[in-house]
């Protein structure tokens, strides 16, 4: 089967291959402003035939906090079986290899609770051991450049980055904006040393994978719209995956809706990362 003849009219062409899906969230089931009725069906439908749905987001947060977002978007929990976030992994990290630690953060105040009731204080950039970088301040209005004089100050310490979301950017109905992957980039040419375990990296595959009940590899799916994040996870933990292109790639294929198959075909030939099929939005 050549790329060309890969893309899929529904979920159901594909599903009773698998067990577990592994489906990002934002990108693939809302863009920021609200749930697609398409996606939450396909879940749904999913789920009645005996497919177990995990959410695997790159989000900043603990998952109690996304599944709120989630609701107010119109995905109601029933669509799914668990949530494993970036912020998740974060917190475990925290108390494993940071407990007791003076940490700066780069972030809204929103993210804070990403720490809550852990052993950590929280200090000035001059005065921590571990900066956590959970997104831009004012992602509406900010970009990276803002930050490199921050960031070099804290690179001349030989202060560790943890980023919390290693998406570079994401969509915001219909426009991107940045994210604290972005930061880790800057801080990493800056020659700081950055600490990531969201996707595309294995501790949040494995966080997922467990509570999916660790199943064999071969019967899990992966749905996601970015080739950085997760088709590059996906292929690293030797899992097949579905491409979106209505999600972050968007405008390299014309309408969301309705993308070019040759624009597609071409850019999945070319990719670093394999695709088992795509798609431009989820349905079943």
């Amino acid at each position: 089967m050549t790329i060309s003849t890969l893309p899929l009219k529904g979920l159901s062409q594909i599903a009773s291959d698998y067990q577990v899906l592994l489906c990002d969230i934002w990108g693939v089931l809302h863009n920021g402003i609200a749930a697609w009725p398409n996606a939450v069906d396909a879940l749904t439908q999913a789920r009645t035939t005996g497919l177990k749905v995990i959410l695997v987001s790159n989000a900043p947060r603990p998952n109690g906090t996304v599944r709120e977002q989630l609701v107010r978007l119109g995905m109601p929990t029933s669509a799914y079986d668990d949530v494993v976030t970036s912020g998740d992994v974060t917190r475990n990290l925290f108390m494993t290899t940071y407990r007791d630690a003076k940490v700066s953060h780069i972030g809204p105040e929103k993210d804070k609770p990403l720490v809550a009731g852990l052993p950590v204080t929280f200090t000035s950039d001059d005065q921590a051991e571990v900066c956590l970088c959970s997104g831009l301040i004012d992602d509406q209005t900010e970009e990276p450049e803002d930050y490199r004089g921050q960031l070099e100050a804290l690179a001349s310490r030989n202060i560790p980055l943890i980023c919390a979301n290693p998406d570079k950017v994401v969509e915001m109905g219909g426009r991107l904006i940045y994210c604290a992957g972005a930061l880790a980039d800057l801080y990493q040419e800056l020659g700081g040393e950055t600490i990531i375990l969201g996707k595309p990296h294995a501790p949040i595959y494995q966080a997922a994978l467990d509570v999916a009940g660790n199943p064999d590899l071969s019967k899990v799916l992966g749905l996601g719209d970015s080739m950085r994040t997760d088709m590059r996870g996906a292929a690293d933990q030797g899992i097949d995956c579905v491409f979106f292109t209505g999600g972050i790639h968007a405008g390299e294929f014309g309408p969301s809706t309705a993308p070019n198959g040759k624009k597609v075909a071409a850019f999945l030939e070319q990719a670093p990362y394999p695709a088992k099929a795509w798609m431009a939005r989820l349905s079943w």
